[in-house]
């Protein structure tokens, strides 16, 4: 399984953690490049990765929702 997925999503945040200090527009721009990467690496990733981040984002809402009610 290739894992040239995650090159966008380190870039990001390691932009993100280098610039998170800053109170300039470079910080928000910097925020929006990671989530962008974000994006991206979820896009690029195998089915396997997607299909477990599936079940986990279903199992995890499931679990939130019972906690609520």
């Amino acid at each position: 399984m290739p894992l040239f997925f995650l090159i966008p999503l380190f870039t990001g945040f390691i932009t993100g953690y280098f610039l998170n200090k800053k109170n300039d527009e470079i910080a928000y721009i910097a925020g929006v490049f990671t989530a962008v990467t974000l994006i991206l690496s979820l896009i690029l990733a195998p089915w396997q990765i997607q299909l477990g981040l599936l079940v986990f984002v279903l199992f995890g809402s499931n679990k939130l929702l019972r906690k609520i009610y």
